[in-house]
């Protein structure tokens, strides 16, 4: 297997742990198995310039630093004003090689500061970012980021769009992936048939490195820039597996909901109160589920003809704090993830291929157990909503008490 996160950010974006930086990231890449990370924030200054003296080149298009293969990324907010409404929508840029991004970045410096933020804002269309992109190398390629999430997303409920052509008026030909998002999974976007043609990329849009490969792109075998492009461009089902998946309940946008007062509604019910929080009255976050139900023109369990299969995973790290019932940052539970990874097998193997004797014969029986139960997907989850991430249940064994995730 070739797992790959795309989206990730750097030391240098807001909100960001101060250790996403390469050695970190490295490190935490072989406890899950990741074989290639996107940089992410190529456009920021410092990080580029770490970039530029630490990553070698590698196959075409492929950099490596310390055993990790390395792919050029960077997350844009674009911030602009369609027929009188302001839109905010956040995308993924993808470059082959560190002079073109050099390149695009001196650009984009005319539309917004490149050194207050790894993710730069904008005052550009999204439709705009994909032609300079474009003329900037015709290898380029722009990928539509969380596109359901309510904030900052093509399909967002508060500043989003409809239709993928309104967003992309001129070049809506040159974008052919999509990012899914936490909140979303790909069956939520097999109802909305005009997505039909585009792959459905999975990543982490991890701010520490914890959290890198919390969702992932499975491939068969290595690949080179422009053989990425191709599989994502003609979703190639032979060399693009499947996509890791949260369980969309989890995400914290999944239902609707107001945080402030701990309201969290299914759409149904948020639809009868009118979108209106029935603790304040104030209007709700309308959050993912609800925004895929108003656009789907396909009823749920469809699964298109050509669709790229995926697999709903739990992260090791938060199956090891039900089983040990402690928060998933605890040093216990760390301590447990990493010698797991580092004596048992990468986290992936793990979750994913590590057959069920081995499981049982060399981890503990608790966590053993909640591992196999999340493989047969026995999980139950409280959904998120309004910044809030769901909760999730996990049987520990047969007849026993489900623990709550932290």
């Amino acid at each position: 297997m070739f797992i790959a996160d795309f989206h990730i950010h750097s030391k240098y974006s807001r909100a960001t742990s101060r250790d996403m930086d390469l050695e970190h990231l490295a490190q935490s890449a072989k406890e899950k198995g990741i074989s290639l990370l996107g940089t992410g924030d190529f456009t920021h200054p410092v990080w580029f310039a770490e970039l530029k003296k630490k990553i070698q080149p590698d196959e075409p298009g492929i950099y490596i630093y310390a055993g990790l293969k390395f792919i050029l990324t960077t997350e844009v907010c674009n911030i602009f004003d369609h027929q009188g409404t302001m839109k905010r929508i956040h995308n993924i840029i993808f470059l082959p090689d560190l002079e073109t991004a050099y390149r695009l970045t001196m650009k984009l410096a005319a539309y917004g500061s490149m050194e207050s933020d790894g993710r730069p804002m904008l005052q550009l269309s999204a439709d705009n970012l994909v032609e300079m992109v474009k003329k900037v190398s015709p290898e380029g390629f722009v990928v539509p980021a969380h596109i359901w999430t309510p904030h900052f997303s093509l399909f967002g409920s508060n500043s989003g769009f409809n239709r993928m052509e309104d967003c992309f008026p001129k070049n809506l030909s040159e974008v052919f992936s999509l990012e899914t998002g936490l909140s979303s999974d790909p069956e939520m976007n097999w109802r909305v048939s005009a997505l039909d043609r585009y792959s459905l990329i999975s990543n982490s849009d991890a701010h520490s490195p914890a959290k890198i490969g919390r969702e992932a792109n499975v491939f068969s075998q290595p690949l080179n820039y422009s053989q990425i492009r191709e599989v994502l461009q003609t979703k190639d089902k032979i060399r693009f597996l499947y996509t890791v998946e949260y369980f969309p309940e989890e995400g914290k946008y999944h239902y609707d909901g107001h945080r402030l007062c701990k309201s969290s509604l299914p759409p149904e019910e948020a639809k009868v109160k009118q979108n209106k929080c029935p603790v304040c009255g104030r209007k709700v976050t309308v959050g993912v589920l609800h925004r895929v139900i108003d656009l789907a023109d396909k009823p749920d369990g469809r699964t298109p003809e050509n669709a790229i299969p995926f697999k709903r995973l739990v992260p090791l790290n938060q199956i090891i704090a039900v089983a040990l019932k402690k928060p998933v940052d605890s040093p216990a539970v760390v301590e447990k993830y990493q010698k797991l990874t580092r004596t048992v097998a990468p986290e992936f193997e793990i979750l994913l291929s590590l057959p069920e004797n081995e499981i049982t014969n060399k981890i503990d029986s608790g966590i053993a157990a909640a591992i196999l139960a999340v493989r047969k997907g026995k999980v139950r989850v409280e959904p998120g909503y309004d910044g809030e991430f769901g909760k999730v249940e996990i049987p520990m064994e047969p007849g026993a008490k489900q623990a709550t995730l932290f």
